[in-house]
């Protein structure tokens, strides 16, 4: 019984020695990266993108790149290749990347460091024709007009998220970090005078690992495959939901056409991405149009409320439009097919918002489309929507203009409208042909470009009421404070006040003290901006309503209520708590808002090389992390491997001459059987 109660007691003591003297060894011998983001891979119905490391994770010599010039060392001259190549933002180019690509036998890994403040030149790693192969414009539809023959929209962009790289590439902040990654370099690496570095070498390991391969088709039928207990699932379809909200309700359960109702359909997008994963800041591309759109559903709520106009407005915040218009193919299919509760013979005309960052203008352009409006009733219905923009916007002291008559339409969800049928609709924009955005896509386009400074020593309180130069100009429009708010909320960080007043308890522990990310994701999880809109929307739309907390998560106005759950939605948002008090007074609002499926129908018919529907997917993936270490000479590791096998061929020839002798080294003396005592 002492012996057993000593097992329990010291198994688990020697258990926890041993742990914590494996770890005290790997942390003499490893430095780990604490803010990595990756670039990952992406797959559609032709190829695959982004970057991916081996499976045990790629290791590789540390070399800080100095200039372009500097190249020659790690494709060429330097003799302890693979390297792992380090190198600021000002070298992260098209030029630079596509040797290293090139190269890769050599390379076995790119770090960039991402600065503190965005490059006066501009940087776009998107292509210079956005969407190019999903919009109207096509063979079919003024051949003219396509693959940006006209106009190339981002002509800054360079088109490195495009391409396929063979090895691991990370992220990582310029701070601390870096910087002792960095003095590693200069202290063991660095090349003075033409000489070779001694060993040891400064050495990183990155691991990335992806199991998606080849493209969407590929990746598709992997997932179905069920020779296994535990299936793995490879990739998954980049998707989310669209927030819709509606001046009238409209009931959900009813399908279809609905006679007598004309709708305006005001969309914008709610997505953004840049190169590396968890990286989208979506300021200008993104924020600028959904918080305006935000702003405007506020401002006409009222006369909405007091005096519906003769036309329903169906406010759509569209979400995966980076990856070829995902949220508003899915609507235009859903309308088509009689699975939402409008079709497009019901649709009047859309209005978009997309980039309007105004950057201290006041002056927008609106882009219609030059085909549909050959037709006269067409054309008749866009003259009446501009005259009518025209008039508000001179009540809002602004100026909206036409591009030339010639000009296709912008990259931008309405195209996929008129890919069903000519509707009438405009795309407003700040830009008169190609994007004045210096960073579309990119991890610059963020506060900083939309000119959102705070003065020093402000509390957090202090910045959220503080009125920027970017959201003067939106408040001076809408007469709005809440402008200020949200900009705010969105690109500096949305674990704020008055976020937390308009969200449900149980989603208040997501805000974060950093920009949201606007990279739409995979199907299985709802982003945070969609589900901030959602809430934000419902705030600013709907009415508050006095039932209990029980009726509002059921979705009724009270127990015996069975139809209101169809027309209306209900959230019990946790509220502000009163002055001097912890305690959050919650209520209930209740909205037209609601969440429609973004996801691209080509996965719901399994045309997994569709042309006409979205096919991107995202890799899955075990393990995203990095460090570094010290790593020895080769002659220095064969030396100890060297002597490492000697000791063991030793230790096993003794082990058998022992063995072989054992009876003469351990023989003793026997006692007779008849021995007495």
């Amino acid at each position: 019984s002492l012996v057993f109660s000593s097992h329990l007691v010291f198994e688990p003591m020697f258990r926890c020695i041993l742990l914590l003297l494996c770890n005290s060894v790997e942390n003499k011998i490893y430095v780990h990266l604490n803010y990595s983001i990756p670039c990952v891979r992406l797959l559609n119905a032709t190829h695959q993108i982004g970057c991916q490391s081996s499976l045990s994770g790629d290791v590789g010599v540390l070399h800080v790149l100095e200039s372009e010039a500097n190249l020659d060392w790690v494709l060429q001259n330097g003799p302890n290749p693979p390297y792992m190549v380090i190198l600021d933002s000002t070298l992260f180019t098209r030029s630079v990347m596509m040797k290293l690509k090139t190269g890769s036998s050599r390379v076995a890994g790119v770090v960039v460091v991402a600065p503190s403040s965005n490059p006066a030149e501009g940087f776009s790693p998107h292509t210079t024709c956005p969407n190019e192969n999903s919009g109207v414009y096509s063979e079919s539809y003024d051949p003219a007009l396509a693959h940006c023959n006209v106009t190339k929209w981002n002509p800054l962009g360079n088109g490195l998220s495009y391409e396929e790289y063979d090895f691991p590439m990370f992220s990582l902040k310029d701070d601390n970090d870096t910087q002792a990654i960095k003095q590693c370099y200069y202290d063991h690496n660095h090349v003075v005078n033409g000489s070779s570095p001694r060993y040891p070498l400064c050495a990183m390991q990155l691991y990335s690992h992806m199991s998606a391969v080849t493209d969407t088709a590929t990746c598709m039928r992997r997932n179905g495959i069920n020779f296994s207990l535990n299936p793995e699932t490879v990739c998954d379809p980049l998707g989310d939901f669209n927030v819709l909200a509606s001046t009238r309700p409209l009931n959900y359960t009813d399908k279809g056409h609905k006679t007598g109702e004309s709708v305006v359909i005001a969309a914008a997008r709610l997505d953004s991405r840049s190169f590396f994963f968890d990286i989208a800041p979506g300021a200008e591309s993104a924020a600028s149009g959904f918080v305006t759109l935000l702003a405007a559903a506020h401002a006409l709520r009222n006369a909405t409320q007091d005096a519906q106009p003769n036309r329903t407005i169906l406010y759509a915040f569209f979400q995966g439009e980076t990856f070829d218009y995902i949220g508003s193919s899915r609507l235009v299919y859903d309308m088509d097919n009689k699975q939402f509760p409008l079709d497009l013979d019901n649709v009047h005309s859309v209005v978009e918002i997309g980039q309007v960052g105004l950057h201290g203008e006041s002056k927008l352009w609106v882009h219609t489309d030059p085909v549909s409006r050959r037709n006269s009733s067409v054309n008749e219905e866009v003259e009446k929507l501009i005259r009518n923009l025209n008039s508000s916007a001179l009540n809002l002291s602004l100026s909206l203009q036409e591009p030339s008559f010639s000009q296709p339409l912008p990259p931008s969800s309405f195209q996929r409208f008129l890919r069903a049928r000519p509707i009438p609709g405009v795309v407003i924009q700040n830009h008169n042909s190609s994007f004045t955005n210096k960073y579309y896509e990119s991890m610059y386009d963020n506060a900083e470009y939309l000119n959102m400074s705070y003065p020093p020593n402000l509390t957090p309180e202090e910045q959220l009421e503080y009125v920027t130069d970017a959201a003067k100009v939106y408040e001076f429009v809408f007469l709005s404070s809440q402008v200020t708010q949200m900009l705010y909320g969105f690109l500096v960080k949305s674990n704020n006040s008055w976020f937390q007043q308009i969200v449900p308890s149980d989603f208040a522990i997501h805000l974060r003290d950093r920009p949201t990310n606007f990279y739409v994701g995979v199907t299985q999880q709802h982003s945070e901006p969609t589900l901030l809109v959602q809430y934000l929307l419902a705030n600013l739309t709907g009415t508050t309503v006095n039932i209990t907390q029980d009726n509002c998560q059921n979705q009724r106005e009270d127990e015996d209520d069975k139809e209101s759950k169809h027309i209306y939605s209900y959230m019990w948002v946790q509220g502000a708590a009163p002055p001097n008090s912890t305690e959050r007074v919650a209520f209930c609002v209740r909205s037209t808002v609601r969440l429609s499926k973004a996801l691209s129908p080509a996965f719901d018919l399994e045309e997994y090389t569709s042309k006409d529907y979205s096919t991107w997917t995202e890799s899955r993936w075990k393990s995203i992390k990095g460090r570094i270490f010290l790593v020895a000479s080769h002659e220095l590791e064969m030396l100890t491997l060297g002597v490492g096998v000697a000791v063991l061929i030793a230790s096993l020839m003794l082990t058998y001459i022992i063995s072989s002798k054992a009876d003469i080294l351990f023989s003793s003396g026997r006692e007779p059987t008849a021995a007495t005592y």
